[in-house]
């Protein structure tokens, strides 16, 4: 499988100068997925009691200074986080100005600036594009225009309905023919004799009515335990005088 990076492909341009690089390519699961389990418990424990001893590494990069690590913070008690913000309010740390390499673009005023603005600030401004709108380029449109949409061979016909204006007529209905076949009882029917119908109390009123009357009740026990705090009150001031 032939590897070539842009950067090699930068510094030498031809291909055929320089052999391809064969890279092994190997799907297949490492091989202690497949060991027993005691195995894996038996290498576990070595690990554990008698590590194995490896090399110093040796980092070729620089190392950044990230801070303290998250399970650090993490692991501090509750009052070093405490003071920690109380010591960024008081003396913020002084940081290097930001360095930004892309070119700032100009997208207008933000959205969080235009809704701090007073109301008649956007007043006005719907005002002066109403009356004076602000002059634009005309629209430069790389498409062209697709023309005849519609074929030239179709007709296009509104429905009468919507040509025709009139008003509407709703027809009698017809009647209904006797079916002369059936033979007609006349017999006189008995009244029943109309029994007065007693309104039916629903539950929900009978409730309502009962806390209706409670709190009348408790209204009168307030207001009768306020008159007698009020009277004890002016004949104790009127018994000091």
């Amino acid at each position: 499988m032939p590897y070539r990076s842009n950067a090699a492909e930068a510094w030498d341009p031809d291909p055929q100068s320089a052999p391809p690089i064969e890279i092994p390519l190997d799907l297949l699961p490492p091989p202690g997925l497949t060991q027993p389990l005691w195995r894996s418990l038996a290498g576990n424990l070595r690990d554990t009691f008698a590590p194995e001893k490896l090399p110093p590494l040796q980092l070729t990069s620089r190392p950044v200074d990230i801070g303290l690590l998250l399970g650090d913070r993490l692991r501090l008690p509750w009052f070093r986080t405490v003071f920690s913000n109380i010591g960024d309010v008081i003396s913020p740390e002084t940081l290097p100005p930001l360095e930004l390499e892309s070119r700032p673009v100009d997208v207008g005023e933000l959205i969080t600036d235009q809704l701090s603005h007073f109301w008649w600030g956007s007043l006005l401004r719907n005002l002066a594009d109403r009356i004076a709108p602000e002059t634009q380029s005309a629209l430069n449109l790389t498409a062209k225009p697709i023309l005849d949409i519609i074929p030239k061979s179709w007709i296009l016909l509104p429905l009468w309905s919507e040509v025709v204006d009139t008003p509407k007529v709703f027809y009698p209905d017809k009647p209904k023919t006797a079916d002369a076949s059936r033979p007609v009882n006349l017999q006189p029917a008995a009244l029943s004799a109309e029994k007065p119908k007693v309104p039916a109390l629903e539950p929900t009123a009978a409730d309502l009515l009962r806390d209706i009357r409670r709190s009348r009740i408790r209204q009168r026990i307030w207001i009768g335990l306020a008159t007698a705090q009020v009277l004890y009150m002016v004949a104790m001031a009127f018994g000091k005088l």
